[in-house]
C-alpha cells in the first residue's frame, strides 16, 4: 500500500498544481459559464447529487456496461477466428480497421433515427469505439506465442486445444488486460458521447442539457463524474490483472 503511494505521489502533486491553476485562472476570468472553477464544479455535483447519482450515472454505466461486454465477446471471438483462419484474418481485418475511420459523432445520430432514444443507440456507439482495441491487442497477443513451443507439444501429441490453452492464452492475458483498460475509457466516452447526441438520461445528456442553459460548473459535473467512473474502472481492472498475471504484477 505504502509503495503504491509513493509511485502516486508525482501524479497526485502535479494534479493537485494543475487545479491550483485552474482553480486561479477561473477567479481571474471570473466567466463562470465559459470556465467554472473546481470549487465551483464540486458545489455543482454536492448540489445535484441526487439527480446526478440516482439517474444519470446508472443510465450511463449500464450503456457503458453492456456495450463493454458485447464489445469483449465480439473481439476476442474475432481475435480468436484471425489467429486460427488467415483467410479469415484477411477477410475480416480490413474491415475491423475501416470500422475505426467512420467518424462517432457523424454516425451516432444515424443509431438514434434507426434505434429511438433507447438504451441500443448508446450501447451501438459504445461498442463501436471498443470492439477494435479489444480485437487487435488480443490477436496479436496470440500471435505473440512461441511457435517451437507449440511444435514441441505437438510432438508429444497435444491438440489444438491443449496448444491453445496452455500456450496462446497464457501469452494473450497481459494483452488482454492492457485492451480492457484501454477499452474502459473509451468506453465510459462512448456512452458520453451516444447519450450528449440523442438520448433521455445519462451524464452526456445531463451535461448537454446545462450547456443550453449556459451552466459551466453543470456542464463540467457529470464530466468529473465520468473521470472518476473511468478511474475507478481502471483501477479494478489492474487489481484483477495482478491477481491473474502474476509476473507483470511482481515486476
Amino acid at each position: 500500500m505504502k509503495k503504491t503511494c509513493k509511485a502516486n505521489l508525482p501524479a497526485m502533486i502535479f494534479l493537485f498544481a494543475l487545479l491550483i491553476l485552474w482553480q486561479a485562472g477561473a477567479m481571474g476570468l471570473d466567466a463562470a459559464y465559459i470556465l467554472p472553477s473546481p470549487t465551483q464544479i464540486l458545489a455543482k455535483l454536492w448540489e445535484l447529487r441526487d439527480v446526478l447519482f440516482t439517474v444519470h450515472l446508472p443510465a450511463t454505466m449500464l450503456v457503458t456496461a453492456i456495450g463493454l461486454g458485447i464489445s469483449l465477446v465480439l473481439g476476442l471471438a474475432l481475435a480468436v477466428v484471425m489467429d486460427e483462419s488467415d483467410l479469415v484474418r484477411k477477410m475480416i481485418y480490413p474491415i475491423v480497421v475501416v470500422s475505426q475511420t467512420i467518424p462517432t459523432t457523424a454516425i451516432a445520430p444515424l443509431f438514434v433515427l434507426w434505434f429511438g432514444y433507447g438504451i441500443w443507440s448508446k450501447v451501438l456507439v459504445t461498442v463501436l469505439i471498443t470492439f477494435f482495441p479489444i480485437t487487435i491487442t488480443v490477436y496479436d497477443g496470440l500471435r505473440s506465442a512461441k511457435t517451437e513451443m507449440a511444435e514441441l507439444l505437438e510432438t508429444y501429441g497435444a491438440t489444438k486445444k491443449d496448444i491453445f490453452l496452455k500456450i496462446k492464452v497464457p501469452c494473450a492475458l497481459p494483452y488482454f488486460f492492457s485492451a480492457v483498460k484501454m477499452a474502459v475509457p473509451m468506453s465510459i466516452i462512448g456512452a458520453a458521447i451516444g447519450e450528449w447526441l440523442g438520448a433521455k438520461s445519462g451524464l452526456g445528456y445531463f451535461s448537454r442539457r446545462m450547456m443550453t442553459q449556459l451552466d459551466g460548473a453543470g456542464v463540467f459535473a457529470p464530466i468529473v463524474l465520468l473521470s472518476a467512473a473511468a478511474i475507478l474502472a481502471v483501477t479494478v481492472v489492474n487489481l484483477l490483472e495482478k491477481r491473474f498475471v502474476r509476473w507483470r504484477g511482481e515486476s
